[in-house]
């Protein structure tokens, strides 16, 4: 199972990372500590505190040709890290 899905960077995302707070999409049935294990491993971190959260995705309406289509985006597992101070995780490193 991958724990870690995706950064998300969104810009309220995004202002929080000065203070040592990041946000991951996660799989659905990770819980803290596996969280909490996989963010360490993989950026070579020390995390403080995890917090978690389901998000229901929301419904869409299209107008098509056809009529009306109604549909839901998918529902995903939000995880919010903060870090020991003074450490930083670089995301666009790699870009």
């Amino acid at each position: 199972m991958k724990v870690l899905v995706k950064p998300i960077l969104t810009e309220k995302a995004s202002s929080t990372n000065e203070k040592g707070i990041f946000v991951f999409m996660v799989d659905k049935n990770a819980n803290k500590i596996q969280i909490r294990k996989a963010v360490e491993s993989t950026y070579n971190v020390k995390v403080i505190n995890v917090n978690t959260m389901n998000v229901l995705g929301k419904s869409v309406s299209k107008f098509t040709k056809t009529g009306i289509v109604n549909g839901r985006k998918p529902s995903y597992k939000k995880a919010i890290v903060q870090l020991k101070e003074g450490e930083f995780i670089d995301f666009y490193s790699q870009v």
